[in-house]
């Protein structure tokens, strides 16, 4: 089968590798019909962290199920599906409080062994699905798989966000980063009654797509006017930071009221962070940070996008084949490209 696959630091090729197959009786073979381009991939290739040349790459996949193992009980060949992902055993403790991210099994698609043991990912013609009655969702023939596509992490990953900023209603909301999370995470912070949500972004474009789809918008530079604009001056009750890294965390604490919370979805490469202490004590500050849990909140998603009230296709700007994904991460990293989906013939 064709696949997109790690070929060196920083860049990827298209080739044929073997076809999946069936390893434990708990595993599914899915036909892929979508994958998408997600920052991690970008991440992935640029820090490898034990990422073995000719590793297939990819965590965003929906398609067809082609082949179930024995002990599958939830699916059969032909449903249509979306995937977490990560994988996760579904019946230790922390799966059964709904902690699937910290199951001592897990693997993460086609990130090497940056989040547990290496497992081929989803950019391919298929894609193998270990524990498939936990990872994998039945897609409702109302819902394209474009949309069920982002289930499986940057709608899981926003909506994540704003369960932890713990919102109420009529809460301001700040989002620093307008990159496909920091859209998910506005979106998902309005569809659960957040009162005015300002994202932050110093790229006009997708300030743009911001603004066309509910949220105030700002470059970081006004975005203090503007939030204490709206909240007489006290600051955004929360705020996500969305970007990773020490600058985005740092903008968060300059925006959040006293008392209130700032919760950090973006991926962070640096091992430390200079933690404003004294200003964190002062203003009783909250700080938390939260990865998305597909597996755990796929049927709240998968509900708010069948009512209309989430539509992850809005951030889809480019798509293309399999043998065009090369170019796609090239416009990615070069933030020509806001989210590049993959079409698998």
């Amino acid at each position: 089968m064709k696949a997109v696959v790690f070929a060196d630091t920083g860049r990827v090729e298209v080739i044929r590798v073997p076809d999946p197959s069936l390893i434990d009786p708990t595993d599914a073979l899915v036909r892929v019909d979508r994958a998408a381009i997600c920052g991690t991939d970008l991440h992935t290739i640029t820090h490898p962290n034990g990422m073995s040349r000719g590793a297939v790459l990819g965590h965003e996949f929906a398609g067809t199920i082609l082949e179930v193992g024995t002990a599958v009980r939830t699916f059969s060949t032909g449903d249509r599906v979306s995937g977490a992902d990560f994988t996760a055993c579904g019946h230790c403790w922390w799966c059964r409080s709904g902690n699937h991210w910290e199951c001592g099994e897990r693997q993460f698609f086609g990130t090497g062994a940056a989040f547990g043991p290496a497992l081929d990912g989803a950019q391919a013609e298929i894609v193998r699905v270990p524990h498939a009655d936990v990872v994998l969702h039945s897609i409702a023939d109302d819902i394209p798989y474009e949309s069920a596509l982002f289930f499986g992490d940057i709608l899981a990953t926003g909506y994540a966000a704003v369960q932890r900023c713990d919102v109420s209603p009529g809460d301001t909301v700040a989002v620093i980063g307008g990159g496909p999370v920091g859209q998910m995470a506005s979106l998902a912070a309005q569809a659960c009654s957040a009162g005015p949500v300002v994202l932050v972004e110093p790229v006009e474009d997708r300030r743009a797509i911001a603004h066309e789809h509910g949220a105030l918008v700002a470059a970081p530079d006004d975005a203090r006017r503007l939030i204490d604009a709206v909240t007489d001056g006290r600051g955004a009750d929360a705020v996500i930071e969305a970007v990773g890294g020490p600058r985005g965390l740092d903008t968060a604490f300059g925006l959040v009221r006293r008392r209130g919370t700032v919760v950090s979805v973006g991926v962070h490469q640096q091992p430390t962070w200079p933690l404003p202490v004294a200003k964190a004590f002062a203003d009783e500050l909250t700080l938390r940070f939260a990865i998305g849990n597909a597996i755990r909140d796929r049927d709240r998603l998968s509900g708010l996008v069948a009512a209309g009230a989430i539509d992850p296709t809005i951030i889809i700007d480019t798509r293309v084949s399999l043998d065009d994904a090369p170019a796609a991460y090239e416009a990615m990293a070069q933030r020509r490209t806001l989210k590049a989906v993959i079409e698998v013939p």
